[in-house]
């Protein structure tokens, strides 16, 4: 069928042709800019007195790949802590006289309880190592304020680690070197904080926080994380104040920071040390900067140097040493005791400020007091405009028809910004009712805006067909303007308005992301102004006048792009381990999120130019057109796997042993979780040497299989919480009879104790047995608990699961071979039941052949789980 095109049809494809081509050009420098390529990493024979992202990548070698495994309770967590000792040693050795160095092996024990993913637990814990250095002047001292920078070395489960965090330790060593070899002797003591215990709930930390003789000196911290292998290094968080984030806007040399970002980060699972020192135990002021591209690799055992970005630990080390330079110059640094008798935390009394970077070139920063003024402009502008465009010329009665258009203009832009979501989630859903699989994009990101980003600009143009004319309340013969003018007006005034309202809703709520549409507002005044005086001196010439309106836009358009470029990137990659949710619409749910969010940031980034540009766009060929695009990218979806090595989907793979005490197993098993939305029975269909492995048939299906319930992977608590739909499947129990003597068991070490009120308290001992590498021992326990010996006796948050009985989890970490001593109390002489889950990262020969077999798209976390349940 041919089509038939007229001339005012052939302008539309033009210009959407040429919107193409300018949001191309856009998209290359964002992508330059998210993955850091517009900057030269230096060399290893670089300058002494230049950071090197060659000479710390040297340190991620041989902390991720040299030195096997930097798991709490591998011997290569304590290889670790000697070698970034050694470092530190041999920089304390040629520092100048000029230098005092003092360098400290901290090893801390404790417990305390806290809130994690909205469940409550407690931890105990013991013989977690901190290394630390202290670089001061020679006449300096304990009590001086000192900037804190702060990253820890232990690795994640079955992970190298070398985005997380060895990369933050190998920045922080280089600092280090820095500091010594440029000369600059700090006018205020440094404290380098490695420290040993963060993958096991920011435990090194605590035990810093809570001992160490130098935490009250600390006046300004900077915590270096990474939630992938490089991209942009985000400041996160910042506080209590704004003085932080002030030191970094005046210092950083690539900037890379969003206020927005602090929104966010709550809703995200996960947590930083920033918690410990910033909330929790601290109120100290501080950044939290994290890498957040190359979240494929997070937690995986594809984090390996050779997936680092390059130029990301070039611009970490850059703007890290700007910044603690800054902190230990800043007249503003104080210790705790100056902080506690002026009465202030270093700022905070202004509140969280509004900062946001442009590209990495620059960053603006303004503090709370100045954006209750300037994001209440936009509002302030919109609905004084009607009356002072027509007050002096029409009368009181048009100021207010013109203020109804307005209002009218707002609700149709409103209306296309939700048909730009509402369109791309449908068209997720229909997807999925043709496709066996979801996610498709999860490894081709292109698919998601192939897909949606053509969908979601139908749904933003469907109002402007649909009021092609616009119903105006003005009169055009009254006031002698033509209709189409006073129909553009009320469309910008309408859409302006739209962003002027977010401002002000965000400004309202608190929340530090309102620079985003604040930016939006401005730039729509001055492309407008634009717009009207391109009219004024040339006339309504429709294609010039748009160019006029068009141009003024470019530096906010490209920032939108950035950002949601950035925000769906970052959202894609997290997808793959976001959880997996129960049938039958948990497997809707991560396309559904993608699609909306794509669709935010295609309104973002399209909205303000809808006003004057929509004329061009809203032909129903173009329409077409765009529908036409999204079907196809539909139809093309369905070609691509969703996982490959480089976008590997996560499994989790969990032998467990069943254990009577401390010499009987009782039952052994293969448990398998995944945590995404494309189940296991997806895994097993294409991962069919798996399959055969486990003698899986062509029938099996989850109504036919044996589940397994949260309970069973007890050793991951509260991140068992993710998984849903979880299988189970009989293994032996021979080899693991012939590689441990004793299994962990627990017992009661003396005669339990009544007292008068009428509650017991027993005595128990806890043997982890002869396992060797023990992760981490978690007790839960249900009953009527009143007291244990555990975080001063406080009790956490019970768990409660269908209406039954309380119940507390707790989680020890530290030395294996030695034994666990607390007491429980109960306030009656009901049962008080202990399941005991340990986790051993040792494998039996049977569970490495299985293992083996997964094919390179899964990455597969594997480790031995012993457990046990008992009754007193």
């Amino acid at each position: 069928m041919a089509l038939r095109l007229n001339g005012t049809d052939v302008s539309g494809f033009k210009f959407l042709f040429s919107l193409a081509v300018m949001y191309g050009l856009m998209s290359i420098l964002v992508h330059s800019v998210m993955y850091t390529k517009f900057i030269t990493p230096l060399g290893i024979d670089a300058p002494l007195d230049r950071f090197s992202e060659a000479r710390a990548i040297e340190h991620v070698r041989v902390l991720a790949h040299e030195i096997d495994g930097r798991q709490e309770g591998r011997q290569g967590l304590r290889e670790a802590a000697e070698y970034i000792k050694a470092q530190l040693e041999r920089l304390k050795e040629r520092a100048g006289s000029n230098f005092r160095i003092e360098i400290e092996e901290n090893v801390v024990g404790g417990s305390f309880n806290m809130m994690f993913l909205g469940h409550g637990i407690s931890f105990g814990y013991r013989n977690h190592t901190n290394i630390l250095m202290r670089i001061s002047s020679i006449d300096s001292q304990e009590t001086d304020p000192s900037v804190l920078m702060n990253a820890h070395f232990d690795g994640p489960l079955g992970s190298p680690g070398a985005g997380d965090c060895a990369s933050c330790v190998a920045s922080l060593l280089e600092i280090a070197r820095l500091t010594v070899d440029s000369g600059w002797v700090p006018p205020q003591p440094i404290i380098f904080l490695f420290n040993g215990a963060e993958e096991v709930f920011l435990l090194g930390a605590h035990g810093f926080m809570r001992t160490h003789k130098w935490r009250d000196s600390i006046g300004a911290f900077i915590n270096v994380e990474a939630s992938g292998t490089g991209g942009l290094d985000l400041v996160c968080q910042s506080g209590p104040g704004s003085w932080p984030s002030s030191v970094y806007a005046q210092s950083a040399i690539y900037p890379m920071a969003h206020s927005a970002a602090q929104d966010v980060f709550p809703v995200i699972p996960g947590d930083t040390d920033y918690r410990m020192f910033s909330e929790d135990y601290g109120s100290i002021p501080g950044l939290d900067i994290i890498f957040l591209l190359g979240g494929y690799y997070y937690h995986t055992n594809y984090d390996t140097v050779d997936r680092l970005v390059p130029g990301s630990m070039q611009a970490r080390g850059d703007n890290l040493y700007s910044a603690v330079k800054a902190f230990a110059e800043s007249a503003k640094l104080r210790n705790a005791r100056q902080r506690e008798s002026l009465g202030v935390s270093n700022g905070s009394d202004d509140g969280q400020a509004v900062f946001f970077d442009y590209l990495a070139w620059f960053m603006i920063f303004y503090s709370r007091r100045i954006a209750m003024v300037l994001h209440s402009i936009p509002v302030i502008i919109f609905l004084i405009m009607p009356f002072f465009s027509r007050f002096l010329y029409s009368g009181l009665w048009c100021c207010f028809a013109t203020f109804y258009d307005f209002v009218k203009g707002m609700i149709v832009h409103t209306t296309g910004i939700m048909l730009a979501i509402i369109f791309p989630v449908l068209f997720s859903i229909l997807r999925l009712l043709v496709s066996s699989y979801g996610m498709n994009w999860f490894a081709n990101p292109f698919l998601a805006f192939m897909m949606f980003i053509p969908i979601s600009l139908v749904g933003l143009l469907i109002p402007r067909m649909v009021f092609r004319g616009f119903p105006l309340s003005q009169n055009a013969s009254v006031l002698k303007v033509p209709k189409e003018a006073l129909s553009d007006e009320a469309r910008f005034w309408g859409a302006f308005g739209f962003y002027a309202s977010l401002t002000l809703a965000y400004l309202l709520a608190g929340l530090s992301g309102g620079f985003l549409t604040f930016f939006t507002s401005v730039s729509m005044l001055l492309a407008w102004i634009s717009f009207c005086l391109s009219i004024k001196f040339c006339g309504r010439q429709l294609a010039r006048s748009t160019v006029f309106y068009v141009i003024p836009l470019i530096p906010c358009l490209t920032y939108s792009v950035y950002f949601g470029g950035f925000l769906v990137q970052f959202l894609i990659e997290k997808m793959g381990m976001m959880g997996s949710l129960p049938a039958p619409y948990g497997n809707y749910v991560p396309d559904i999120v993608v699609a909306a969010v794509v669709g935010v940031v295609t309104g973002w980034c399209m909205g303000p130019l809808m006003p004057i540009c929509g004329k061009w766009l809203a032909r129903s060929s173009v329409l077409q057109f765009l529908l036409h695009l999204s079907v196809i990218a539909l139809a093309l979806s369905s070609q691509f796997f969703p996982y490959s090595r480089d976008a590997p989907k996560r499994v989790v793979f969990q032998h467990t042993f069943l254990t009577a005490d401390a010499n009987r197993i009782v039952d052994s098993s293969y448990d398998f979780s995944v945590v995404d939305s494309n189940s296991l029975l997806f895994l097993f269909k294409y991962a069919p040497e798996v399959a055969k492995e486990l003698n899986i048939g062509p029938e099996f299906s989850f109504e036919t299989a044996k589940m397994s319930n949260q309970r069973t992977f007890l050793t991951l608590f509260p991140v068992n919480f993710l998984f849903s739909r979880s299988l189970q499947f009989p293994a032996r129990s021979v080899e693991i009879l012939k590689q441990y003597k004793q299994f962990p068991h627990l017992y009661t070490n003396k005669p339990q104790t009544m007292s008068s009120d009428g509650s017991r308290r027993v005595y128990l001992e806890l043997s982890l047995g002869s396992l060797k590498e023990v992760w981490v021992a978690v007790l839960n326990i249900t009953g009527p608990l009143s007291s244990w010996s555990f975080a001063d006796t406080k009790l956490p948050v019970p768990e409660t699961a269908e209406g039954g009985p309380p119940s507390y989890i707790c989680r020890l970490t530290g030395s294996s071979h030695e034994k666990w001593n607390f007491w429980l109390e109960g306030r009656n002489v009901e049962d008080i039941r202990v399941d005991v889950a340990v986790l051993d990262q040792n494998l039996v020969e049977e569970a490495k052949k299985l293992k083996s077999v997964f094919p390179g798209w899964a990455d597969v976390t594997a480790y031995s789980s012993f457990l046990s349940t008992y009754v007193f």
